[in-house]
Order: structure tokens, then sequence, then C-alpha cells
């Protein structure tokens, strides 16, 4: 049986901790704790957990309305990085290490066991640096320019603000649910978006108050109002009316550029967007929320139960002992 809520406003518990699939785990972000599960490939789950300062004594560009949402956002992509790219260390065998860790001795020349392991490790973070730079660069042109460069070349079209500005959304969210409906047809995607699934199903299960087993959360939704993929929608939609206010006549690159620059003000309304959507269910909660949602359709999977299992270890830690400090 789940227990009363605790919220102030007597509604559905709804908990500050979020997460994010890895590859072949979960990392789970709490007020106090965070927290990575991975299931390594003799089967075992090696748990990773560190302090966090999310909760009331978070500093306060964290928590101003606004502000806090550029802040956060920053910290989870960079967390969300650092911490996948942990995940896929992880999953490298002994063989695999040693054999890097040969290459690495060889091209350096050098044969001392500490430096062919430090070598290694640079090299490895060297190749995601430049994978990650890659990644930004190939996102940029997706969905900033490209979408700006297409709709520029309808004839007549720099005369219409608003016009403009809407079919550039919408090419923009073309773009995104195409890439992420293709990137999800890969076999390592798919086990990334079980995962996802995992978490989803886990953080509702917790919000249900019912304890952590694989049963209690098997049966809960793997769809959540803040999701990353529906914070995404939300900046997208929320850009479309930002753009509505700039000046007419600018060429393409004028208006990418504007665009990049208006981004943080675009991030700050749009998780107090999030924030609002999550805390309340109603229709206009359940307008903005429907696009992420449906997203969610490609971007999570159903998990098995090796999965759930990972979840549970990585949310566990993440779970205050005072209530109030995870209430969202």
């Amino acid at each position: 049986m789940s227990k009363k809520s605790n919220s102030p406003s007597g509604e559905k518990f709804k908990s500050k901790i979020g997460g994010q699939a890895l590859i072949e785990g979960i990392m789970m972000l709490g007020p106090e704790k965070g927290a990575m599960a991975c299931r390594l490939p003799d089967g075992t789950i090696d748990l990773e957990v560190w302090e966090e300062n999310n909760g009331k004594k978070a500093p306060w560009y964290r928590k101003t309305p606004f502000i806090r949402g550029c802040f956060n956002f920053v910290s989870s992509l960079a967390k969300g990085y650092k911490y996948t790219m942990k995940s896929a260390e992880k999953q490298m065998t002994e063989d695999e290490k040693a054999e890097a860790e040969r290459k690495a001795a060889e091209k350096a020349g050098k044969a001392v066991e500490s430096d062919d392991e430090k070598l290694s490790s640079e090299a490895f973070d060297i190749v995601m640096v430049i994978g990650t730079v890659i990644g930004v660069v190939v996102a940029m042109g997706l969905f900033f320019f490209m979408p700006k460069f297409l709709v520029g070349l309808i004839p007549n079209i720099e005369n219409s603000g608003i016009l403009r500005s809407m079919l550039e959304g919408i090419v923009k969210i073309a773009l995104f649910v195409l890439y992420m409906w293709a990137v999800s047809l890969m076999n390592d995607i798919k086990r990334q978006y079980m995962y996802h699934g995992a978490e989803h199903k886990t953080i509702a299960c917790h919000e249900a108050e019912l304890p952590l087993t694989v049963e209690n959360i098997r049966k809960q939704s793997r769809f959540h109002k803040r999701c990353g993929t529906s914070f995404i929608f939300i900046v997208l939609i929320i850009g479309i009316f930002v753009m509505c206010f700039v000046p007419k006549g600018l060429l393409w690159w004028q208006r990418s550029l504007l665009s990049l620059a208006t981004l943080p003000l675009v991030v700050g309304i749009s998780y107090e967007c999030i924030r609002l959507a999550g805390n309340h269910d109603n229709l206009f909660t359940k307008i903005l929320s429907a696009p992420g949602l449906a997203m969610q359709r490609i971007t999570t999977r159903e998990p098995d139960d090796s999965m759930i299992e990972i979840a549970i270890e990585a949310m566990k830690p993440c779970i205050p002992a005072d209530k109030s400090e995870d209430i969202w």
C-alpha cells in the first residue's frame, strides 16, 4: 500500500531525483547524493556514489527561477558526458584494457606500467573529446544553421518574421524527431533506450511510494513528464516564440547567431515550464507535455528485469533520509 504524500500541496509526491541512461547502466542524481550503477561484462553490478548539493543548501544560482535552468542544464550535460564515458570504460574487458595499454606503450616507446596506464587513459580521453567536439559541431549544424538556411531559401520569407520563425521551428522539430528515430535503429542505442525506460519506471515507483522491487517497478509507466526529451521539445517550442521577436530582414546566418545568443533565455524559460508541467496536471500542462511524452515512445523502451535491477541500485543511494529534501 502506498503511503500518504508529504507534499505541501497535498498532491501526488513528485521527486527531485532525476536520471540518465548510460552504456549498460544508469546514473541517478538526488538532492544529496549521485550514483552510477553499471552491469559489468562479468554480470556483476558496479556502483559509484558521490556527494551532490541539489537540495535546500544548493547555491542561489541553482535555485533562482529563470537563472537556475541554465546552470542545471549545463551541470546535467557535464555529468552526463562524464559518466557516459566512465560507463563505456567499464564495458572493456581485462584483455581489451591490456591491449589498449600495450598499444599506448608501443606508441610512446615506454615500458613502465604506470606510464602505460596514463598514456592509455590520455589517448582514450583525447578520442572522446574529439568525438564530442564533432558531435557538437554536427548538432549545431543540424539544429541551428540548417533550419534557418533551408527556410531562408523561400522567396520573400524575410518579410514575415512570425511565419519564418514558425517554419524554422517546424523544420528543427522534424530534424530532431528524424534524428532520434534514426539512431533508435542502432542495437546499442536500443539497449540504452531500454535503460532509459528502466530509469523512468523506477522514478515512477519511488514517486508512487512503493518499495523498489522489480515487480513493483515493472508495472510503472515508462513515460515521464520531467524527462530530458520533454525538456528538449519545450526548448524547441519556446525558441520559436522567442525568434518571433527578432527583427525582420536578417540573413539566415545572422538569425542563427541570434538564436545562439538567446539560448540561455530559452533554456531558462523552458526549465520553468517543465517544472510547471511536472508540478501540475491541467489542460495547459497536458498540452505542454504532450510532444515530449509522444517522443518518449521512441527514446524509451520496456526494460528487462536485469536493467530494472541496475536502476534500483542507482536509485537507492540518492533517496535522502529527510523526505522534504526530495520534494520537486
